[in-house]
């Protein structure tokens, strides 16, 4: 028998044990859910999904923590890593790849990767969440070090492939970062800092792609847009960090402008080409009055965070 497969053996002898997790409990307010009409099955729902909302707000001061360490990692010219398997892995990736087009961020600067790869997108591959060591081969593959952040997602708190990333970020000192639906007392994750985010028990048993989901969901757009705007990737409550690089991204470039700076399209869209396609650019252009290549020069220099390069001239709106 070789090594990967006594490891499922043994994996596989525990997980009778999981019948106590609340994320696999059985929600006494859907016991007779076959038999409900569509109008109470939408009640219920609707009703139930009040709860991820509150799970969250529970755990703002684990996000405010989460949010603080990894904008300071980032800063130095660290990563982000989402790690899961099943639902878990899917919403990390969907985080992943909304950062570049939102936030015109690097592909490598936030990165998901789920257990069995990208096919795991289409086609269940649920079966390899119980290697422990795949998790970790997985965040090596990317050259995942000490600078970099690890958020491990894991509902149930018991998914070895995520454990196992979560261990060996602890081991090489990267920082740790734990999102599960159970309490402390039901699992035990190692992590650095740990995020419960309590949603009780599925309306349909055990389909954590619900209620946790949702919690989950909400969670990761909280950390990577605040991380984000403490990046200086947005200036006031627009996405400055924007280029106008098709007909969609112009019109909302030169919307920016316009509500910022009150420019009318044609005023807006001559600053923009001017620009290079930048909005930041844009922006400090027309508030500085500097030419082009300066205002390049003093952006580059405050790392491309606008409100610094402003204030450096004493300057904002």
């Amino acid at each position: 028998m070789n090594d990967n497969h006594s490891r499922r053996i043994q994996d596989i002898d525990s997980i009778e044990d999981r019948g106590f997790l609340i994320t696999e409990k059985s929600n006494k307010s859907s016991r007779n859910l076959d038999e409900l009409s569509t109008s109470q099955l939408v009640e219920l729902f609707t009703t139930e999904d009040l709860k991820p909302q509150q799970a969250v707000k529970l755990s703002s001061p684990e996000l405010v923590i989460a949010i603080d360490n990894i904008s300071e990692k980032l800063q130095l010219g660290g990563r982000i890593f989402y790690l899961g398997a099943g639902t878990s892995g899917r919403l990390g990736i969907l985080d992943a790849t909304e950062c570049p087009p939102t936030f015109c961020t690097p592909p490598e600067l936030v990165t998901g990767i789920i257990a069995g790869g990208i096919n795991s997108l289409i086609k269940s591959s649920e079966g390899l969440e119980d290697d422990s060591e795949l998790g970790v081969n997985d965040l090596k593959k990317h050259n995942f070090n000490s600078k970099d952040c690890l958020i491990g997602i894991t509902a149930g708190g018991t998914t070895p492939y995520v454990l196992g990333g979560l261990d060996y970020a602890k081991t090489i000192n990267a920082l740790a970062i734990a999102i599960s639906c159970v309490p402390n007392s039901q699992a035990i994750i190692p992590s650095d800092i740990d995020i419960r985010l309590v949603t009780g028990p599925e309306i349909l048993t055990g389909s954590t792609r619900l209620k946790a989901g949702t919690a989950t969901k909400m969670a990761l757009n909280i950390i990577s847009t605040s991380v984000m705007v403490k990046l200086g990737k947005v200036f006031k409550n627009q996405m400055v960090d924007v280029s106008a690089s098709n007909n969609k991204l112009f019109d909302r470039s030169v919307r920016i402008l316009h509500d910022l700076l009150g420019l009318n399209r044609k005023e807006a869209s001559s600053l923009i080409n001017e620009c290079g396609g930048s909005v930041k650019l844009s922006l400090l252009v027309s508030i500085s009055k500097l030419p082009v290549n300066k205002a390049k020069m003093l952006l580059d220099s405050k790392d491309s965070n606008l409100r610094l390069a402003l204030s450096s001239l004493d300057l904002n709106i």
